[in-house]
């Protein structure tokens, strides 16, 4: 859905998210155009466009204009690109990218001036305020950073050169061009105006536009949805976007873990990736080793592998509450980023001043 704007960062996120979703066939490689050359006078476009208007219900010369305006970026479809083979995945160096004692600071600053908001959203949808501030703060560094790009030209991009090299899904941004286009004409915004990441990630939390269609909800009762300006509005929709993804209000996000030593057994419990899948009895019974707390949990787990290079792995037992956090972004690496953020968040945080006994009476 998102996929966060520091640009290193989200090469690697982007990689790791498109391992973990179904692969679709590669493409027949074609030379992609010149560098910003206009969408206009290309049939494949107006193609495209007629079938957004005809699917959405939308103005077909409208959409077609939009296109019209539409540039190629050759800098998306480097960005979209895995890194080089044989580039090993890094928990440790990812983590200490993602969190730091400055952006952990900054969040706490974000708590302190959402205080209102974070507490409404944590009453309606039950997800704690340090995860929903550790969202933002991971994803755009607290607004700091959201992208710089035009998203009509990121989703063209995307949709119809999509680059070759790797899994196309060249389908998948036709759908969020699409869900930007409708999006730009019932809220009336010019569709060239709307900046974002290069993969079309638009606002302090880097919804994409499908997102924003089916989650993004008005925090504040003022009659609008603003996710680039309004805290009310970003802190309500990540956690709604949780909420309906399953979050369970007080279930851990994971238990610590050993990971069996039998190389059979430890792949059978990765086989299923992030999907909790086993039970706590079933998971030691292949020889994992579960802390206390793991043991006496009643629902599935998984076990979660996070590589470090060279050296050996990490490993977590993820809960349900895990999984959720990975529906942002389809990477264990992310989802562990927030969480360890969102913990240090905290750990910043005054405790709540404890009530002044009264003096009994004489």
């Amino acid at each position: 859905m998102s996929w966060s704007p520091l640009l290193p960062a989200a090469a690697l996120l982007f990689t790791w998210a498109a391992q973990a979703a179904p692969h679709r066939t590669q493409r027949a490689a074609s030379p992609p155009p010149a560098t910003a050359v206009s969408y206009a006078g290309r049939e494949d476009a107006q193609a495209l466009g007629r079938a957004i208007a005809a699917a959405q219900g939308l103005d077909p010369d409208w959409v077609l204009r939009a296109l019209a305006q539409a540039r190629f970026q050759a800098s998306i479809t480097r960005l979209v690109m895995p890194p080089p083979a044989g580039t090993a995945k890094n928990w440790s160096a990812y983590r200490a990218r993602m969190v730091d004692a400055a952006r952990a600071t900054e969040g706490l600053r974000f708590w302190q001036a959402n205080e209102r908001w974070l507490s409404q959203a944590e009453a309606r949808w039950g997800v704690p305020p340090e995860m929903v501030v550790a969202i933002v703060g991971i994803e755009t560094y607290y607004g700091r950073i959201r992208g710089n790009f035009r998203v009509l030209d990121a989703l063209a991009t995307l949709s119809l050169d999509f680059p070759s090299g790797r899994s196309d899904r060249s389908g998948f941004y036709r759908d969020e061009l699409a869900a930007f286009l409708t999006w730009c004409h019932a809220e009336q915004r010019d569709p060239t105006s709307v900046k974002g990441s290069y993969a079309g990630a638009i606002g302090l939390p880097q919804f994409m536009p499908s997102s924003i269609r089916r989650y993004a909800i008005d925090g504040d009762g003022d009659g609008r949805i603003d996710l680039e300006h309004n805290p009310a509005d970003v802190v309500s929709s990540v956690a709604r976007y949780f909420a309906e993804f399953g979050w369970e209000k007080g279930l851990p996000t994971h238990y610590g873990v050993q990971a069996p030593t039998d190389t059979s057994a430890r792949a059978t419990l990765l086989a299923p990736d992030i999907q909790p899948s086993f039970s706590a009895q079933r998971m030691t019974e292949l020889g994992a080793v579960l802390d206390e707390t793991a043991r006496a949990h009643a629902g599935p787990l998984a076990l979660v592998e996070l590589q470090n290079g060279d050296a050996a792995p990490s490993y977590v037992a993820g809960t349900r509450n895990f999984w959720v956090v990975t529906r942002y972004n389809w990477s264990s690496y992310y989802a562990m980023a927030v969480i360890d953020l969102a913990r240090e968040i905290k750990r910043l945080r005054p405790p709540p001043p404890q009530p002044v006994a009264s003096a009994p009476l004489q």
